[in-house]
C-alpha cells in the first residue's frame, strides 16, 4: 500500500486470497476475480509485495504476463524489483 501511495497509484481494489498458497490460479478466488477485473479494464497496474505472493509455478508466471501483456497492464513487485513497465525500455 506505501508503494501505491509512493507512486500516486489509485488503488482500485485489494485482492487477498488469505491461507491460500500462490503454487496455482484455479484455487485462487480473489486472484480470479484480479484477473476478471483486469480483463474489463478496471485495472493498469497488479502491485505485490513479492512475487511469490502472485504465483509460484512458472507455467502460471508465464501466462500471466501474457494477459498482463493483452491487456496493458503491468506487474511491480517491490521487493523483488520486479516491474513489467519498464522491461522493454
Amino acid at each position: 500500500m506505501q508503494l501505491c501511495e509512493f507512486k500516486e497509484y489509485e488503488v482500485f481494489k485489494i485482492y487477498e486470497d488469505a491461507g491460500i498458497s500462490a503454487k496455482n490460479i484455479k484455487d485462487r478466488p480473489a486472484f480470479k476475480e484480479m484477473l476478471e477485473d483486469m480483463r474489463k479494464g478496471k485495472i493498469n497496474y497488479i502491485v505485490a509485495y513479492k512475487l511469490d505472493r502472485v504465483t509460484r509455478s512458472v507455467r502460471d508466471l508465464e501466462e500471466l504476463i501474457s494477459q498482463l501483456e493483452k491487456y496493458n497492464t503491468y506487474l511491480i513487485c517491490d521487493r523483488d524489483d520486479i516491474n513489467t513497465e519498464t522491461a522493454n525500455r
